[in-house]
């Protein structure tokens, strides 16, 4: 049996959230909220499977955009899972929309809206701005207060907390502020939790109904496990695969002793209590002179710098290594570019003895061969509108700059 899939403009939350009640009851079509300017390739099918409730268009940040299909029973399940895991007070619980509701967090607040018999607070789109966060939260009314960010947003609003008492009283009035979409550094966590604000960090993906793993565990009836190094998850939270790839669904989706399992294509350990630590992308290890790196490793070590907070590493081919890191780091780093756009022009530094304090610092915890080649500056990193750094992008900036004279540095 099939059902109509209906679009909606992400940028409408209301109307979004309006067609996802339907969606969920069965009393509408399937809902696909569309991103003023969407990646994914085609047009979307008119119809889908009767079980597809949501279908989310990924972004895209590091390979080809699809579309995921969810049904009504992982949704549901997700947002019941998630609300066993943060409690707060008894009573009903009431979210603040700030992400965009074509982002599987998005949705994510809508349905749990939906489920909690709440209304949303919606937080205006465009720039994000602590203040008007601090503004719409004011607005909230329910007994127990969440929000779903990514860290950019995090660390936004904990430097203005910093300085604002009012902002600072809010955010404490928050029972849970979810916090994912993209590795979060350890620092961060703790400027936040050291203002007493109850932040978590979540893991998961538009396959798996967003985050499903809380603070490293799994919630709910989410199970995972390590399989040669990388981690797989199951659980009712899983979507039914991607819109007309029955190929990429196949790779991504299999059956082992009677379960089914996601291959989430990270890196990373499940030690004997389930806690789930993830290293790394298995699609972002490169091999230089012979040797593998892992670019995220990399990565994590560069922000460990000053000035290098909010640094991203991506691979560029290389006549004599194969391919080697190259950091990009904004000239300021409360920059940023449009979303969905590419930044000026790099600039490669090369007089301020950067480059060479960066490899020495990846070195001395990763090896030679991890060493980035270059430092590049660029006006602002660009983000997609899930927050994420827009790597392809990023990776094109790097490349063009390197070839166009960034000094070389034997590896």
């Amino acid at each position: 049996m099939t059902r109509a899939l209906r679009i909606v403009p992400a940028e409408d939350a209301g109307a979004v959230l309006r067609a996802l009640r339907d969606a969920l009851t069965g009393e509408g079509p399937a809902v696909l909220p569309r991103a003023p300017r969407s990646t994914a390739g085609g047009a979307p099918p008119r119809i889908v499977p009767q079980r597809v409730a949501l279908v989310i268009e990924t972004s895209g940040s590091t390979g080809a955009p699809k579309r995921v299909a969810l049904s009504a029973d992982a949704l549901l399940a997700s947002a019941a899972a998630s609300a066993g895991a943060v409690g707060g007070p008894d009573g009903a619980s009431q979210w603040l929309l700030c992400l965009p509701a074509h982002y599987v967090a998005g949705t994510n607040v809508l349905v749990r809206s939906i489920t909690a018999g709440t209304d949303p607070v919606v937080l205006p789109s465009g720039h994000f701005d602590p203040r008007a966060f601090g503004d719409a939260a004011a607005m909230m009314t329910g007994d127990a207060r969440f929000v779903s960010v990514v860290p950019v947003q995090l660390a936004r609003l904990v430097d203005a907390a910093g300085h604002d008492s009012e902002l600072l009283a809010v955010l404490r009035r928050f029972d849970g502020i979810l916090v994912g979409g993209q590795a979060t550094r350890a620092a961060l966590f703790e400027r936040a939790r050291g203002l007493g604000l109850r932040v978590v960090k979540t893991y998961g993906s538009s396959e798996t109904s967003g985050g499903c793993v809380y603070d490293g565990l799994p919630i709910g009836p989410v199970r995972a496990r390590e399989i040669d190094g990388a981690i797989e998850l199951a659980g009712p939270v899983l979507a039914e695969g991607y819109l007309g790839d029955d190929q990429r669904t196949a790779t991504a989706f299999h059956v082992a002793d009677g379960t089914r399992w996601y291959r989430t294509g990270d890196l990373g350990h499940v030690d004997a209590v389930g806690r789930v630590t993830v290293t790394g992308r298995a699609d972002n290890v490169i091999i230089s002179g012979g040797e593998k790196v892992l670019l995220d490793a990399v990565e994590r070590r560069v922000r460990e710098l000053p000035g290098f907070e909010a640094a991203v590493v991506v691979a560029v081919e290389d006549a004599e290594w194969g391919q080697v890191p190259v950091v990009l780091v904004a000239r300021d780093q409360s920059a940023a570019a449009p979303r969905g756009q590419t930044s000026k022009p790099p600039v490669a530094l090369q007089a301020d003895g950067a480059l060479a304090g960066v490899r020495a610092h990846v070195v001395d915890a990763l090896g030679r061969a991890a060493a980035p080649a270059h430092v590049i500056e660029v006006a602002g990193i660009p983000h997609l509108a899930s927050g994420k750094p827009d790597r392809l992008a990023l990776a094109s900036l790097a490349s063009s700059s390197s070839t166009a004279g960034a000094a070389a540095v034997d590896s």
